[in-house]
C-alpha cells in the first residue's frame, strides 16, 4: 500500500547537530579565556547562557542563520555588562564570524541514508522532504547530497517549521493523512506537529539532541507512533504497520 512519507532533513538524514556543538565549544572556550577571573562567567553559566538566547530568537522569527551568531554576540554583551568587562570590537568581529562559520561545512549524510530512501522508493511509496531553516542554506545541503533524486519538486522548506507549517503543507499537496508519515528527529518541529495533524511520526533519537527539540507530547496518536534510532530500520517498520 503506497505510504506519502516526509522526512524532516537535519539530523535525520544529514548530520547538524554535531557542527554546532562544535562550535559552541569554541564560542565558550573563547569567553572563559577573555573573562579568566570572574567568578560569574563558567563555561556551565556561558552556554545556558547562550542556549537561551538562541531559542527565544528562533521562537520570535524561526530558523534565521543570523540568529546563532547573534546568540553569540548577545551572551558576550551580557556578561561584559555584568563584569564591567570593556567590550572589544576585534572579540565581536571573531564570534559573529565564528556563528556564521558553522554553515559552511560540507554535508555529511546519516549512515545509510542512500539505502533508507532507495529501500521506500522502490516499494513505491512517495516521498516528500521537509526542513526548517533559510532557503540557500538548506538548498545547498540538498544539492550537496543530490536529494532531488529522491523528491524531486516535493520539497519543503519553513523558516518556522510548526504545527501550523505542517498543516499547511498537508491541505495545500492533497495528502492521505491515512497513509502519511512524518520522520524526524525533533519532538518540537516533526513529531508533535505530525501527531497533532493526524499522521503517523517516527521519531528518531540522536546521540545528542539540541534542548530545543525536547519538549513533552501531549497529543494522542490517531495512528502509528513509533521511535526508533537507525534510518535503516526505517521501511521495515513502515512495511510491518501497513502489513497489519
Amino acid at each position: 500500500m503506497k505510504q506519502q512519507i516526509l522526512f524532516d532533513l537535519d539530523d535525520t538524514l544529514i548530520y547538524c547537530n554535531k557542527y554546532f556543538f562544535f562550535v559552541v565549544d569554541q564560542f565558550v572556550d573563547s569567553m572563559t579565556t577573555w573573562f579568566q577571573g570572574y567568578e560569574v562567567v563558567t563555561a556551565d553559566s556561558v552556554r545556558e547562557m547562550q542556549h537561551e538566547i538562541d531559542v527565544a530568537l528562533i521562537g520570535n522569527s524561526g530558523f534565521k542563520s543570523e540568529h546563532f551568531p547573534q546568540s553569540f554576540i548577545d551572551t558576550y554583551a551580557y556578561y561584559s555588562d555584568l563584569t564591567g568587562r570593556k567590550r572589544s570590537a576585534v572579540e565581536v568581529d571573531f564570534l559573529w564570524k565564528l556563528g556564521l562559520g558553522v554553515y559552511e561545512h560540507q554535508t555529511e549524510p546519516y549512515p545509510h541514508m542512500e539505502q533508507t530512501l532507495d529501500a521506500l522508493a522502490e516499494a513505491g511509496h512517495e516521498l516528500h522532504l521537509y526542513t526548517g531553516g533559510e532557503l540557500l542554506i538548506q538548498r545547498r545541503k540538498i544539492e550537496q547530497m543530490n536529494l532531488e533524486r529522491y523528491f524531486g519538486s516535493r520539497i519543503y522548506i519553513r523558516q518556522l517549521k510548526n504545527n501550523d507549517a505542517l498543516e499547511q503543507i498537508l491541505k495545500n499537496s492533497d495528502f492521505d493523512r491515512k497513509h502519511t508519515w512524518m520522520i524526524g528527529n525533533s519532538i518540537r518541529t516533526d513529531v508533535v506537529p505530525a501527531l497533532t495533524a493526524g499522521i503517523h511520526a517516527i521519531h528518531m533519537r540522536t546521540l545528542e539532541e539540541w534542548q530545543y527539540n525536547v519538549i513533552g507530547i501531549n497529543v494522542q496518536p490517531k495512528g502509528a507512533f513509533l521511535t526508533l534510532d537507525h534510518l535503516q530500520d526505517v521501511p521495515p517498520a513502515i512495511h510491518r504497520f501497513i502489513g497489519k
